[in-house]
């Protein structure tokens, strides 16, 4: 996955129908965007690496 991976998506034509932020132990920010294409639903959850530079995103489909 590249270091853009929301922008990734928008480029193969999903859509942004949601997004929230949770505050993990004080320190980093977990971002949840909820996505939508031609009836499917993905969650791309995206934080701040602990140590070292970058972030650190997964996908969920639901």
């Amino acid at each position: 996955m590249s270091d853009k991976p929301l922008s990734d998506l928008v480029r193969q034509g999903w859509s942004v129908v949601a997004y929230s932020a949770t505050d993990m132990s004080g320190e980093t920010y977990q971002h949840n965007v909820l996505l939508t294409r031609q009836g499917a639903h993905r969650i791309l959850t995206l934080r701040k690496k602990m140590m070292g530079e970058g972030i650190v995103a997964s996908e969920l489909e639901v």
